[in-house]
């Protein structure tokens, strides 16, 4: 049994192995739209993990739906937002 044995009998699996988890680092690393790993993740240059962030005006009427302002504070701050 020569060095020749050991190529044929299945040491060519582990090159193809290696390719495949790079090839998978690669894409969780540079494929998700952004040059950084998921790790290194800006919460405030992206508005979070996939949420969607509520807009002033979203908060604003959300306050007043729940009672925290009076119709008159909703609408003067409505004022402020839109101008």
């Amino acid at each position: 049994m020569g060095p020749g044995f050991y190529w044929w009998g299945g040491m060519w699996i582990f090159p193809i192995i290696m390719l495949i988890v790079f090839v998978i680092a690669l894409y969780l690393i540079f494929g998700r739209g952004r040059f950084r790993p998921p790790w290194w993740y800006d919460s405030d240059a992206h508005g979070g993990r996939g949420e969607n962030r509520e807009t002033p005006l979203e908060i604003l009427r959300r306050r007043y739906a729940s009672g925290e302002i009076t119709k008159e504070q909703f609408e003067q701050m409505k004022k402020d937002i839109l101008n």
